[in-house]
């Protein structure tokens, strides 16, 4: 057998492609970003073909690093930014129109209509989620009412759609020659057109969303035994390795964290932040602004659910503070920044750009600073976009505990963002739990790598797994209770002030 496993991970901002060991450790990595097209205020896009190259150099780049050949390894995993949504010719390969990404806002009118009739709520029993821009399926109705030629396409069965995953996927196995239309459950799950229970298509609300079905790719388990087929020997691994492991990045982390108990939870502080905390073989449904989604679904065995909080913007804002405002150069100085002051001076940033996500579901808001005075300088500033990220986790923690019956008894982390210390004890603080750093951070790729590795036998089973994780640091709560509750409380006060805000 061959000794290593690589996972693909096609994210927001970057590509990369990880070679792990069986110890699930690292032994190759390359990496490259992508643009962010924003066409109009609210709009975001990424170019399909853009990913797909540099997919290829990641792999290439990653294997070239290492010393290894694409011979060399078992099996591939992908995992992907979830939502993102690409309309294409099965012919040709070639999109009809950009990814939009899942930060678009576009589909705002599209979701309204959904709304007039039955409410927000109108498929969250079947589906589990609310109708929000944050979806898939609003994205494919985007583009098939605006774009003549995927409508056409559509008319001739010539058209496909798909969420990242399913993109990179039918390329590595072929693409035009015969590639694999496949969408794992985690992915097909934040569509809003997937049946929790019966994990298929749901006509009735592909009927209402004016979708055509013949697009749509097949429903696979997240590790699947049997392989959506290999890599082609002309593609970027140069061998013919089973792709037979798929999982959303968010779910891949909580695989790659081993939360696979109900009641754990992880919180992966990237581009976005998001939450998940596994609650067994049955979807409970939120009542607080949850999502209730798949966790992941190994071949042969019962699905695993989750409840989840999605926040739309956290490493974004410290990105916004370097790219729109020109306060610093590189993403990591914010925490020295930061650290030049005790405190915000009283200022707090809500960073809802592109309106609230969970528990709120506002696309009306939008983002403010709020308690500025003139001792406000950008140190305090830099330190409140940080505090913004707990914050926001907290609002998702308070309604998990509420929706699962189970307080939080402490909160694995990993992500981009882990590796800033002040921002890891103002978390511990403010939740009031212990915050744990694995020692490999990037359990979203090891997630997928595990997936497919649990798929062609690399690893026996989740006791395996269990024995790779390892701790690196916890930070432990030190704030007092009545300072911790007034912060909060100015906090709540601040997110009143972004509601109403568009028409």
């Amino acid at each position: 057998m061959a000794k290593y496993i690589g996972a693909v991970d096609s994210g927001t901002t970057s590509s990369r492609f990880i070679i792990f060991d069986q110890s699930g450790r690292i032994v190759g990595l390359d990496q490259k970003e992508h643009r962010q097209i924003y066409p109009s205020p609210g709009w975001v896009e990424h170019d399909p073909m853009e990913i797909w190259n540099n997919t290829q150099e990641v792999i290439r780049g990653a294997l070239t690093k290492s010393g290894l050949k694409g011979s060399d390894l078992s099996a591939i995993g992908i995992t992907n930014q979830r939502e993102t949504t690409v309309v294409w010719d099965r012919n040709t390969g070639k999109p009809f129109y950009n990814a939009i990404v899942w930060q678009c806002t576009r589909t705002h009118e599209i979701c309204k209509d959904l709304a007039a009739e039955g409410g927000q709520d109108r498929f969250r029993a079947q589906t589990g989620l609310p109708i929000a821009t944050y979806f898939s399926g609003p994205k494919i109705r985007w583009i098939l009412d605006n774009v003549p030629e995927a409508r056409a396409a559509a008319d001739k069965g010539d058209i496909m759609y798909g969420t990242i995953d399913t993109w990179i996927i039918w390329w590595l196995t072929g693409g035009p020659k015969g590639g694999a239309h496949v969408t794992d459950v985690t992915n097909a799950s934040r569509t809003m057109l997937m049946d929790l229970k019966s994990l298929q298509w749901e006509e009735s609300i592909l009927k209402a969303m004016g979708i055509p079905p013949q697009g749509l790719p097949r429903i696979v388990p997240s590790s699947d035994s049997a392989t959506w087929g290999p890599t082609s020997e002309d593609g970027p691994l140069g061998a013919r390795i089973p792709v037979c492991g798929a999982v959303g990045d968010q779910q891949a982390a909580l695989v790659g964290q081993t939360c696979f108990a109900p009641g754990e939870a992880k919180n992966t502080y990237g581009t976005g932040c998001f939450l998940l905390m596994h609650t067994g073989h049955e979807p409970i449904q939120s009542k607080h602004g949850l999502i209730t989604t798949l966790a992941y679904q190994f071949s042969g065995r019962k699905p695993s659910y989750c409840l989840e909080g999605s926040i739309a913007i956290a490493g974004a804002l410290v990105q916004w503070l370097r790219d729109n405002l020109g306060m610093f150069e590189s993403a990591p100085e914010v925490e020295a920044l930061a650290a030049e002051v005790n405190d915000t001076g009283g200022m707090y940033i809500v960073p809802a750009f592109s309106g609230l996500f969970a528990p709120y579901w506002r696309p009306d808001a939008r983002g403010v600073m709020v308690g500025l005075t003139r001792y406000i300088n950008r140190n305090h500033i830099a330190r409140a976009v940080l505090e913004a990220t707990a914050y926001q986790t907290k609002d998702i923690v308070e309604a998990m505990n509420r929706d699962s019956g189970v307080t939080l008894k402490n909160l694995k982390v990993d992500g981009g963002m882990v590796s800033n210390e002040l921002l890891m004890q103002f978390q511990s603080d403010i939740l009031d739990v212990p915050v744990v750093r694995p020692k490999v951070a990037e359990t979203t790729c090891l997630g997928a790598a595990y997936a497919a590795g649990i798929a062609c036998g690399y690893w026996s089973g989740r006791e395996e797994l269990y024995n790779n994780w390892e701790e690196d640091k916890t930070w432990r709560p030190s704030m007092d209770s009545g300072k911790r509750s007034s912060m909060y409380a100015g906090w709540k006060k601040a997110v009143e002030r972004t509601l109403d805000w568009v028409e």
